[in-house]
C-alpha cells in the first residue's frame, strides 16, 4: 500500500471501481501515514481511525450493492477545523471552542458526503482562522514538509500540509483573504478560492462573513475540479449563495484549450517580491505566450489600498462575528467570575488568543461611533473600486497572472510582527475583496528547495475557464509529481 496517499483522486477512483484496491485499504494506507509523520507535521487537531475505517466500510458495501455514490466513492478527505461535521469536534483551533462538539453538518459536509467521500480529522488552522502561518494555533503549529523549520503558511496550514505530507487524499479548506492560496503556494500543492458565494458558508465558523468561502486543495488541477463540483451549489440555508448554473468542472478541463488573453497587473511584480518566485512566475507567462496565448500588461491602480482596507473589513466582521462567544451559550466559561459582566470579560480573556483579540479591538474600535464613517463606510467605498479595477481589467482579457505570495515558507517563529506577516498576503486580498475566484498552481521550487506557486484569478463564476487555464500549464510541468523528502518515512 506504499504511496497509495500520493495518488490522485482520478487514479484511485479508477483503482477503486476496478476493485484493484478496496476503500478500507486506502484508508488505512491513509491513516498508517498520518501515524508515521503527524510527530513532524502535526496537521491534525484530531482524528478518528474508528470512524473513518467505518466510513469505509460502508463504501465498500456500496460500491458492491452497485450504489457507488460517484467519483469520490472512498476517497479519504480532510476538514479544516472551521467546518462542521456533526458528532465531531469544532474548536476554531481556538480554547474558546476546545471541547466543542458539532451537532450538525456543514452544507459542504453533507455535499462531501452525498459523493461518498471518507472524512478524516480535523486540520489544524491560525485560530478562528486569523492567521498567515498556522502558528497562531492555540493547540500547536503545523509544519511545511518541505521543510519542517517553516511554516506551512495559514490559515488553512493543516490542510495543506496533511496533504502535502500525504495525510489526506485532498482536503478542504476556507480562504478570507489568501488563506487556501497562500499555504497551497506553500507547500507545493493547487488551492482555488471559488467565486464568493458560488459554495455554501451553512456551517463554516465565520471570520469575516463578506469575505470567507471555502475551498479545495489538491494534488491537481483536475483533482480540484472534481472537488469543487461536488461542494459547489445554490443552499437556501445561506442567504449569501447564488443561484448559477454548476458545470462539469472536470470535463471543461480537456474541452477548453484557448488560446486565452491574460493580464498581469504591473502592481503585483514590483518591490517586496523575491527574485526567484519572480523569474518562476516570468517562466510561466512566456509558457503562456508559447501556447498562442495574447498576454498584455493591466493596471489595478488601487491594488495600494487592499491591505488597508482588508483589515478594516474583515476586523469589523470578526468583532460582530466573534461577540457570540461571552461564556454563556457555549464555548469557554470562566470559573469564578463576580457577575455576569465580568463572566463575559474572564471568558473572552481566557477563551482568544492574542491575534484573535488583537483583531477584535481593531474591528471594534473601526465600528464604534465617531470612527464608523472614517474606517468602515470608507473602506467598503474603497472596496467598490478595487472590485471595478478587476472587472475594467476583465474588459481587456479573460484571467490575470500573478505569484501568489510574495516570499517562499519562512521560518517558524521569523514573523514576530504582525504587520510584516501581514504582507504575506499583499496578492491574495485583492481577489476576496472583489468576490473572485482564484487559483494557486506549483510553479517551480528556489534553490533552497522550496515550492513557489503562480496564482490565476478568474472571472466572476468562471471557474470552469480559470481550472482550464489552470491546467494547461499543469499538464506540461512536473511540479505536482514531486514530494517532499519526507515520503521516504512513509
Amino acid at each position: 500500500m506504499a504511496g497509495l496517499f500520493y495518488q490522485t483522486i482520478a487514479r484511485l477512483s479508477a483503482d477503486l471501481a476496478a476493485k484493484k484496491l478496496s476503500a478500507v485499504e486506502l484508508t488505512q494506507a491513509v491513516i498508517a501515514r498520518a501515524k508515521a509523520v503527524e510527530p513532524r507535521i502535526r496537521a491534525f487537531n484530531s482524528f478518528d481511525e474508528s470512524d473513518a475505517l467505518a466510513q469505509a466500510a460502508e463504501s465498500d458495501a456500496r460500491r458492491a450493492a452497485g450504489r457507488s455514490r460517484g467519483s469520490l466513492e472512498g476517497i479519504p478527505i480532510g476538514l479544516k477545523d472551521v467546518i462542521a461535521v456533526q458528532n465531531q469536534p469544532l474548536t476554531a483551533s481556538s480554547r474558546m471552542l476546545a471541547n466543542f462538539v458539532s451537532p450538525y453538518d456543514a452544507t459542504v459536509t453533507t455535499r462531501l458526503k452525498a459523493a461518498g467521500a471518507i472524512l478524516f480529522g480535523r486540520l489544524n488552522c491560525d485560530e478562528f482562522a486569523m492567521g498567515s502561518s498556522t502558528e497562531n494555533s492555540a493547540f500547536h503549529p503545523t509544519a511545511n514538509p518541505w521543510d519542517v523549520t517553516r511554516v506551512p503558511g495559514g490559515s488553512s496550514g493543516g490542510s495543506a500540509a496533511a496533504l502535502a505530507a500525504g495525510e489526506a487524499i485532498a482536503t478542504l479548506g476556507s480562504d478570507t483573504g489568501g488563506s487556501i492560496r497562500q499555504p497551497a503556494a506553500f507547500c507545493g500543492v493547487v488551492g482555488l478560492k471559488p467565486t464568493y458565494g458560488l459554495v455554501s458558508r451553512y456551517g463554516l465558523i465565520a471570520f469575516a462573513s463578506s469575505l470567507d468561502q471555502i475551498g479545495p486543495f489538491a494534488r491537481t488541477v483536475g483533482d480540484a475540479a472534481v472537488l469543487l463540483g461536488a461542494i459547489a451549489g445554490h443552499d437556501e440555508r445561506d442567504s449569501t449563495s447564488y443561484r448559477v448554473e454548476i458545470p462539469d468542472y472536470a470535463a471543461a478541463l480537456e474541452g477548453r484549450r484557448g488560446p486565452w488573453k491574460l493580464g498581469i497587473p504591473k502592481e503585483y511584480f514590483g518591490a517586496g517580491l523575491d527574485p526567484e518566485i519572480g523569474a518562476a512566475v516570468e517562466r510561466a507567462i512566456d509558457f503562456y505566450r508559447g501556447l498562442g496565448c495574447e498576454v498584455r500588461e493591466v493596471s489595478l491602480p488601487h491594488t495600494q489600498y487592499c491591505l488597508d482596507t482588508y483589515y478594516i473589513i474583515a476586523t469589523a466582521e470578526a468583532s460582530s462575528n466573534l461577540a457570540r462567544y461571552d461564556g454563556i451559550r457555549y464555548g469557554h466559561r470562566a470559573s469564578g467570575a463576580k457577575d455576569v459582566v465580568d463572566l463575559y470579560f474572564q471568558s473572552r480573556a481566557e477563551g482568544f488568543g492574542a491575534e484573535v483579540k488583537r483583531r477584535i479591538i481593531l474591528g471594534t474600535y473601526v465600528l464604534s461611533s465617531g470612527y464608523y464613517d472614517a474606517y468602515y463606510l470608507r473602506a467598503q467605498k474603497v472596496r467598490t473600486l478595487i472590485r471595478r479595477d478587476f472587472l475594467a481589467a476583465y474588459q481587456q482579457v479573460d484571467a490575470l497572472i500573478t505569484p501568489t505570495s510574495p516570499i517562499p515558507a519562512f521560518k517558524l517563529g521569523e514573523k514576530s510582527d504582525p504587520l510584516a506577516m501581514y504582507l504575506c498576503d499583499v496578492y491574495t486580498i485583492g481577489v476576496n475583496l472583489a468576490g473572485l475566484p482564484g487559483i494557486s498552481v506549483p510553479c517551480g521550487f528556489t534553490a533552497a528547495g522550496l515550492p513557489i506557486g503562480l496564482q490565476l484569478i478568474g472571472q466572476p463564476f468562471q471557474e470552469a475557464q480559470l481550472l482550464a487555464i489552470a491546467h494547461a500549464y499543469e499538464r506540461e510541468h512536473e511540479w505536482s509529481q514531486r514530494h517532499p523528502a519526507l515520503a521516504s518515512s512513509g
